[in-house]
């Protein structure tokens, strides 16, 4: 009797991604590193309830995929509770809390553990010796000033996320049969087309080539209709 095997699920994992105040003009680029190291950023949608002529409320939907806010002390405290009690609390909340900073929802298979190492160290100082290609080896000071943060663990995942963005829905990623169908309904055909023409023509850079093709052969792509145009007496 031969036993059919279930097929592998695709699981997009979250993590919370802070950008610190002492770094946030840095944030183009870091997004940048973030996108080419295979995260998406998750696009939120914020429901704002809005009041109108006094007989009730309308609610607006506003699309973004980061959050800029500066956090009081008291704030900093409370997102950080865990670490409540050791000798450098007192100057992270004031780190924390010195400036703007800007927080995103990153999402990949793994993500948690992979923007941990995508970081390094939480010690600038000896991620510069051991880890000088992560983030906080590049963009870090010091023990204290580490430039950017990550959830720990799935529980602080959900909780740290919860806390930065606490009204705002997040877009659900789809995931498994719901992926695996709306990929062979969206993008396998005309991607399929591409791959064909790309191995006939063979070109130097198939990436750029296979861009081009694409762009040029969406099927999304609007087209301008032509009406004959009628002279008026």
């Amino acid at each position: 009797m031969e036993v059919s095997m279930p097929l592998p699920q695709i699981y997009v994992e979250k993590t919370l991604a802070l950008i610190k105040p002492d770094i946030v003009d840095k944030e183009e680029e870091i997004r940048d590193i973030i996108l080419r190291s295979g995260f998406t950023i998750i696009q939120l949608v914020n429901r704002v309830k809005e009041a109108k002529h006094h007989r009730g409320h309308r609610e607006l939907n506003l699309d973004f995929t980061r959050r800029k806010l500066h956090l009081s002390p008291e704030h900093c405290s409370n997102f950080y509770v865990e670490q409540y009690g050791k000798m450098f609390f007192p100057n992270l909340t004031a780190y924390m809390s010195s400036g703007p900073l800007v927080a995103m929802i990153l999402a990949r298979h793994n993500a948690i553990s992979y923007w941990k190492e995508l970081l390094g160290p939480a010690n600038s100082l000896l991620a510069k010796e051991t880890h000088p290609d992560s983030l906080r080896a590049i963009y870090g000071t010091d023990e204290l000033r580490n430039a950017l943060h990550g959830s720990n663990d799935f529980a602080a995942s959900e909780r740290e996320i919860r806390f930065m963005f606490p009204e705002v829905i997040i877009e659900p990623i789809p995931i498994g049969q719901a992926a695996k169908d709306y990929l062979n309904l969206y993008v396998a055909p005309t991607l399929l087309q591409g791959l064909t023409e790309l191995c006939k023509q063979k070109p130097a850079d198939p990436y750029i080539w296979l861009a081009d093709w694409l762009v040029k052969n969406n099927p999304n792509k609007p087209k301008l209709s032509h009406f004959p145009l009628t002279e008026e007496p």
